[in-house]
């Protein structure tokens, strides 16, 4: 069993450097452009693990293409265009720690939507992750905020939390149709479908040539390592620990990210950034902690 504690460790280490790869990445090339070349290399992946994993990838039919079609829009085309985008001026942990928040997200949206309960506890938990968000995107400072307003880049980032909430929504009834690593793999190949045409018109050819070993560095490590195996190797944890607990692991992705943006980008560790960190991850862990069972009489 320990070896599934690691791995769940690793997805956690290679989904926090991707902030960091795409902050280096943007140095050299467009948002589409980087966008479609990472999941140019993961579908190819994803479609060899898929066979591996469940016996290839499932038949696209009415019932499921539109739910695929969907994921893809969202969570690959959308997500990683403002993904790429955001990340050529927010630093990787600040961006990193912003998109935090995302479960508190989901929870709300589960609510509107879907009618799940919203208890008090999963209100405070919200306002808290909403607080923490406010510290860091102000830098400690709200009145300057609302002063000067977010930049393009902060805006991109909030794009992200909610199209990668839309995007989870979305999984819920597209997995009850297709098996996790088919709908992985299809989102993938779809995104990069839809990522391809903007690529070309914002310059994938001669970005792609001119780019150097940092940059297709960057790419086999969103392609082949964070999307192939932190995906194979986070599955792998659900299926042996369930999803409750493997969740967990996920609160470890900002902090790697902003401590590999310290160690590596020489990004500053503020004040700010610390104290609304730990209001984003508490505030996630109060929205999505399970109450205690009662009792049975």
């Amino acid at each position: 069993m320990t070896h599934i504690y690691v791995k769940l460790v690793g997805s956690a280490v290679l989904w926090g450097g991707t902030w960091v790869a795409g902050r280096l990445l943007g140095r050299y090339m467009g948002p589409f452009s980087a966008a479609f070349l990472r999941f140019a290399l993961a579908s190819a992946f994803l479609v060899f693990l898929t066979a591996r994993l469940e016996g290839g990838l499932p038949r696209l039919t009415r019932a499921n293409f539109p739910w695929l079609l969907a994921l893809a829009a969202t969570g690959i085309f959308a997500y990683n265009a403002l993904f790429f985008a955001g990340l050529r001026t927010v630093p990787a942990g600040r961006a990193a720690l912003i998109v935090a928040a995302i479960p508190a997200v989901v929870a709300l949206f589960s609510a509107i939507f879907f009618k799940e309960r919203f208890t008090l506890l999963k209100t405070l938990g919200l306002a808290l992750s909403f607080g923490g968000v406010g510290l860091i995107v102000s830098d400690g400072d709200p009145a300057g905020l609302l002063a000067s307003g977010l930049s393009t880049g902060d805006l991109c980032i909030f794009g992200c939390v909610a199209t990668w909430a839309a995007y989870t929504l979305i999984g819920k009834k597209a997995m009850e149709r297709v098996a996790p690593y088919g709908a992985v793999a299809w989102s993938c190949i779809l995104g990069a479908a839809m990522l391809l045409p903007p690529a070309l018109a914002t310059g994938l050819w001669p970005e792609t040539v001119a780019a150097g070993p940092v940059a297709w560095g960057c790419l086999v490590f969103f392609g082949v390592l964070a999307t192939g195996f932190g995906f194979s190797w986070y599955y792998e944890g659900v299926k042996a620990i369930g999803p409750t607990k493997a969740g967990v692991f996920i609160n470890l992705v900002p902090v790697v990210a902003v401590f590999l943006g310290w160690l590596l980008l020489g990004e500053p560790l503020s004040r700010s950034l610390a104290l609304g960190g730990l209001c984003v991850l508490s505030g996630v862990w109060l929205t999505n902690r399970r109450g205690r069972p009662k009792e049975s009489r």
